[in-house]
């Protein structure tokens, strides 16, 4: 099992809101939001233009934050992610050259596997922190299950499907670092400033954790 500080940050946060911003200037309230409620990590996708800059300007509102980007799908988009400030990347799914890229230039990155081809391939690299996705898609809790079996020594990011319904259930899987919380902050109520909803769906997420445990 890994023992790096990051992967340890993640465990502690049992959730990472998954976010997509349409407009950089929502970043730094959004962050306001998930900091003040309890929840002080966000995962920033490149799906849309004002990616990087959202990291930027979280980062420079909120250094404390656990901030990350997700959908990183080109050596290009790591290397705008890690000058932003990201801790680290995210990917959906498992590309050898992006993945041998961050690891030849010291980048934390968590690439997507669902099946066990995938994982001999990040263990072969010496990769063992992934995301599981599309979670649900895939098998969900069976095909988690199944995965660690054989793979005992991986760590997995659940993503996709995840829900406050079955949420536990990924969590109590021993592998799990941290599930991919993308109900927490819909892109249509970031674009309509529903700060209030969100600030409620975070401290919905924040006591289900203290409720589950660590």
């Amino acid at each position: 099992m890994m023992t790096n500080e990051w992967i340890d940050r993640l465990r502690a946060l049992r959730v990472m809101p998954v976010i997509q911003i349409e407009n950089a200037a929502d970043a730094v309230p959004l962050a306001k939001v998930l900091v003040e409620n309890g929840l002080p990590a966000a995962e920033i996708t490149f799906r849309t233009t004002a990616a990087a800059e959202s990291i930027r300007l979280i980062r420079a509102a909120y250094p404390q934050i656990v901030l990350c980007a997700g959908t990183v799908l080109t050596i290009e988009q790591v290397d705008a992610a890690i000058a932003a400030g990201a801790d680290f990347v995210i990917s959906p799914g498992f590309n050898p050259s992006t993945v041998t890229y961050c690891l030849e230039n010291n980048i934390k990155m968590i690439p997507g596997v669902n099946n066990p081809s995938l994982v001999e391939q990040a263990l072969e690299l010496g990769v063992s922190a992934l995301k599981f996705f599309p979670a649900e898609a895939s098998g969900g809790i069976n095909m988690l299950k199944s995965l660690v079996g054989p793979y005992s020594q991986i760590q997995l990011m659940p993503t996709g499907g995840v829900t406050p319904l079955n949420l536990g259930e990924y969590l109590a899987i021993p592998q799990v670092i941290a599930c991919g919380g993308t109900w927490i902050a819909p892109t249509r109520a970031i674009a309509n400033h529903e700060w209030d909803l969100i600030a409620g769906n975070v401290r919905e997420v924040r006591a289900m954790i203290d409720q589950i445990g660590a």
